[in-house]
């Protein structure tokens, strides 16, 4: 009895060592990545229950991956923002714009409008290499309280095809390491100060955080915004399966609902017009009244086709012009959409 008494004390102790060296080696690690670590505030249109559009603040997190200004963040905080102004840790706040937008990954990169000279890098690691029960930690503006640190473990590996035609494979890190609301964006570091994952979600019945939150893989960001170049068009739209465009009479069977323009987005300067009318379709709000895309550059719009033309419209390419085909009114329009 007393040697496995004696055995526990030894266990418990060894666990007391290894616990306050993992502490330590975070305080050391966060004093060194935290200043790459930025807090995104935004504001953007939102339609209210009086059919008119008015004007909300937004709160994210996002970490400086370049020394140009470059910034890794959440589709989700800056995709339909009309200004957006980055905070550091010092407390400056410079504005900026969105480079590329991944909504189907919750992914975005952005650029500061001017570089300072206490810009801090972060790297990026390998999520490839990243295993299920690694240590990790976050940092973010959980409810606005700006560079909070959260640690955890690496729970699972989550990987699915979009619900289109596959192209695009998201992949999440399930973590313990607590995710709430400002959270969004903010980086997933492993134990060598390495971006691994970006912040995107949690499930939870309560509203706050339950222990399941979800990132994105850092790869898969490199894949998408960062060596890809999924361009950013300003435009909020809803994918039409065969039934909702059947109750909304598309003649082509399918299309893309746009439900939002950013203003002096490449949208906007399509010409394209958002909805003004919100309904709950199949569980989900939906804003109506807006324009109908059919297809793009000749070639419809339907759930097997969406990512590869999105993908087409994304690639890095000499091609800066797409036709759209547009169903407004009943009518059936052609716009233009240009990237710089």
């Amino acid at each position: 009895m007393r040697r496995n008494f004696q055995q526990s004390i030894s266990v418990l102790v060894t666990l007391c060592f290894i616990q306050w060296g993992f502490s330590q080696s975070l305080v050391k690690l966060f004093n060194e990545v935290n200043p790459a670590v930025v807090t995104i505030k935004t504001t953007q249109k939102k339609l209210n229950n009086n059919h008119q559009m008015s004007y909300q603040g937004g709160l994210g997190s996002g970490v400086v991956i370049s020394a140009d200004g470059e910034i890794l963040t959440a589709s989700h905080v800056v995709d339909q923002a009309e200004q957006i102004s980055v905070k550091f840790h010092n407390g400056q706040e410079i504005p900026a714009k969105v480079l590329r937008s991944a909504p189907v990954a919750d992914l975005a990169l952005i650029k500061l409008g001017y570089v300072p000279d206490y810009l801090k890098v972060a790297k990026l690691g390998d999520s490839d290499k990243t295993k299920i029960g690694e240590q990790v930690f976050i940092i973010g503006a959980p409810f606005g309280l700006e560079h909070s640190l959260s640690a955890g473990y690496i729970s699972a590996r989550k990987a699915e095809k979009t619900r289109t035609s596959g192209f695009t494979v998201n992949e999440f890190f399930q973590t313990d390491a607590a995710i709430n609301t400002g959270n969004s964006g903010g980086p997933m570091f492993n134990l060598k100060g390495e971006v691994i994952g970006i912040s995107s979600y949690i499930i939870s019945k309560s509203g706050g955080f339950q222990g399941l939150g979800f990132a994105a893989t850092v790869n898969l960001a490199k894949e998408l915004v960062i060596n890809g170049n999924r361009r950013w068009t300003g435009i909020k739209g809803y994918l039409l399966d065969s039934k909702t465009a059947y109750l909304l009479n598309v003649p082509t069977g399918s299309g893309i609902l746009v439900e939002s323009v950013v203003d002096l987005s490449p949208g906007d300067f399509a010409g394209l017009q958002g909805g003004f009318e919100k309904v709950i379709m199949e569980g989900v709000e939906v804003i109506l009244g807006g324009d109908i895309i059919l297809g793009i550059n000749g070639e419809t719009i339907t759930e097997e086709t969406f990512e590869r033309l999105a993908r087409n419209t994304g690639e890095v390419s000499e091609k800066k012009s797409f036709t759209l085909q547009v169903l407004r009114g009943g009518a059936i329009e052609e716009l233009t959409l240009n990237f710089q």
